[in-house]
């Protein structure tokens, strides 16, 4: 071992001047950044003069207290998320950083209104995509698709060859998928260079009315893209397409699309525990709602489970038919709300049958009929093990109850219902959507520009 490394593993001293501030630490905590980080290569240095960095001193303090406990000190407070990043990444220690800005786990009960996201033209958002992963944001707003990265900061927007998306969906770590029910295909879009790089049309040779069709839905597996096609005629399916060629694998589900019963899917969910895709359609009118869900196995492209309501039924209700439906991916269960009642209704999707469905009760009776109703407009989405429902303008959360610790035995009572927002949030308009991603719940609202952006407190109490 030669005589650096001796005095390093003797916890030698190393003395910065960042900005003209003086700071002395040890090599263990500048390693700490990493191998791959400048200061893990300034711990290489030798001689005893100050090392020179022209940085913000301040803000190096922050960061390096981040080094030496793990967390953000109250003083980062003083700095927007925006320029600790910068600085993070000019030390190469983003890593640690974005750990300590993280949001805690989402819990509907304590979340709040933390911001609304408005793209700079079109404010009004048709769709958009949470990213589980990380918890960016792909957002379509008119005919452009805008990123938003981890910490909601605006890193690409893409104008599109249509005038209006409905849906969108990122299937790479840059490339979104988007349709539109004013023009036909899947189109891929690349984020970096805002460039059309794939488009996917269903078509069959043997069937001239098949042309033109529109995309409805959007979703993907590891290896698989879902969308689901209808012609003006009614005709629809899904299309499985390989991710790795662009190419159509198979045809799934093909329906006449002649009654409320075979119509396009409009929501798409892959279970990639079950390797099944799930599909709803769900019609309103002068009678009512009507809908199904399907259940397919794309290997086989068969149907292994479906229900129409009202209709074959598969639900004791009959007449209060299901005006929403989402799935937890995590517990495998399937949530539906009914549309006459506003009761939420679940299913183990691992254990189907004719009527599978349990409603659940209010376990405290005195709010049991507060904010229950029907006849309005619904979301639903299901998110850590929590089912965050819209009801109109008003939002609530639905929550697994646990006692000592050990959750409760599967009956009516084993969730809870709490109200997430104020008064003053139910009032800004119907709730349009709801989806969840890196412990953030996303919220768009009819006719209001915007994504609204709910979360439990950060970790470090840092502001954004």
């Amino acid at each position: 071992m030669n005589g650096l490394n001796l005095a390093a593993a003797a916890g030698n001293r190393i003395k910065l001047n960042v900005g003209g501030k003086l700071f002395e630490t040890t090599v263990s905590t500048l390693r700490s950044g990493g191998p791959d980080s400048l200061l893990y290569a300034l711990s290489n240095r030798s001689g005893e003069d100050p090392v020179f960095i022209d940085r913000d001193p301040e803000i190096f303090s922050v960061l390096f207290s981040l080094l030496r406990s793990n967390r953000l000190p109250s003083t980062a407070k003083r700095f927007s998320n925006q320029e600790l990043i910068d600085e993070a990444l000019y030390f190469g220690i983003e890593s640690q950083l974005r750990s300590a800005l993280a949001p805690s786990r989402i819990n509907g009960i304590d979340a709040s209104l933390l911001t609304t996201v408005k793209p700079f033209s079109d404010g009004v958002v048709s769709d958009f995509n949470a990213v589980e992963s990380d918890g960016s944001l792909w957002a379509a707003h008119g005919g452009q698709i805008t990123v938003y990265d981890w910490n909601l900061s605006h890193t690409a927007t893409a104008r599109t060859h249509f005038d209006l998306i409905n849906s969108v969906k990122r299937i790479q770590s840059d490339i979104a998928a988007i349709g539109s029910l004013q023009g036909s295909g899947l189109h891929f879009y690349n984020m970096a260079n805002g460039r059309r790089v794939h488009s996917i049309d269903w078509v069959d040779p043997s069937d001239v009315r098949v042309y033109k069709a529109r995309v409805h839905a959007i979703a993907d597996s590891v290896d698989s893209v879902f969308a689901s096609y209808d012609c003006h005629h009614g005709e629809n399916c899904v299309l499985m397409i390989d991710k790795s060629t662009m190419e159509i694998s198979s045809e799934i589900g093909r329906m006449p699309g002649n009654s409320a019963k075979y119509m396009v899917p409009t929501k798409l969910t892959h279970v990639s525990d079950l390797g099944l895709l799930v599909g709803s359609a769900i019609a309103s009118g002068a009678f009512g709602y009507s809908g199904y869900i399907r259940l397919w196995d794309p290997r086989t492209r068969d149907v292994v489970w479906e229900t129409f309501e009202p209709g074959s039924g598969r639900s004791s209700r009959f007449g209060d038919s299901l005006a929403d439906v989402d799935v937890d991916l995590e517990e495998l269960g399937l949530f539906k709300i009914c549309s006459k009642s506003g009761d939420l209704a679940m299913a183990d999707l691992r254990k189907l049958t004719d009527d599978p469905w349990l409603y659940l009760k209010e376990k405290n009776s005195s709010l049991r009929d507060v904010g229950r109703k029907g006849g309005g407009s619904f979301a639903i989405h299901c998110y850590r093990k929590q089912a965050f429902v819209g009801r109109d303008g008003e939002l609530e959360v639905w929550s697994r109850v646990e006692e000592n610790g050990v959750e409760m035995v599967v009956d009516e009572e084993m969730y809870r219902r709490n109200y997430m927002d104020k008064v003053e949030d139910s009032e800004r308009g119907v709730i349009k959507k709801i989806e969840g991603g890196g412990d953030r719940l996303f919220v768009t609202r009819e006719d209001v520009e915007g994504i609204e952006v709910w979360q439990s407190c950060y970790n470090s109490s840092v502001g954004h």
